[in-house]
């Protein structure tokens, strides 16, 4: 992988993006880490807003995002251009979102899963491509298109 993945969660996020990190690093996937540093309390849409910036220019090729449920960063995350942020509780889904939907942000909720059912998930997105074919019509279509 030629660039990082972009990282980021808030306090509700942060003890499971932190083993996450490790494991991506471990296996020698390159990470940024955008914060949250802090269990203090602290606004999502910070960090999904960060996170998406980073994927949807390019500079990053996917991004990770944990919250308490996953559910506020992929409504953050999704609002930028180019972005499909998916949040998801278990591997089939993950497999699915990629291979179906082209998601390029994976969001968590460390509140929802387990460190192990993390992992499993991490590495389902992670090692599916995108299926194209049928699939490239739909994706497609999501972006609205100027008139």
């Amino acid at each position: 992988m030629s660039a990082p993945v972009a990282v980021g969660s808030d306090h509700a996020g942060l003890k499971l993006k932190t083993h996450l990190i490790g494991i991506l690093n471990a296996r020698g996937v390159e990470t940024e880490d955008l914060g949250t540093h802090s269990g203090a309390s602290c606004d999502y849409p910070t960090f999904a807003h960060a996170v998406a910036a980073k994927v949807a220019s390019g500079a990053a090729p996917w991004g990770l995002l944990v919250c308490g449920t996953g559910v506020g960063m992929s409504i953050a995350a999704n609002r930028t251009p180019g972005v499909r942020a998916a949040v998801v509780s278990d591997p089939f889904s993950a497999h699915a979102t990629r291979a179906h939907n082209d998601a390029n942000v994976l969001c968590l909720g460390e509140r929802v899963v387990g460190t192990g059912v993390a992992e499993a998930i991490l590495d389902a997105w992670l090692s599916t491509a995108f299926e194209g074919g049928r699939h490239q019509r739909r994706v497609l279509a999501i972006e609205p298109t100027s008139t």
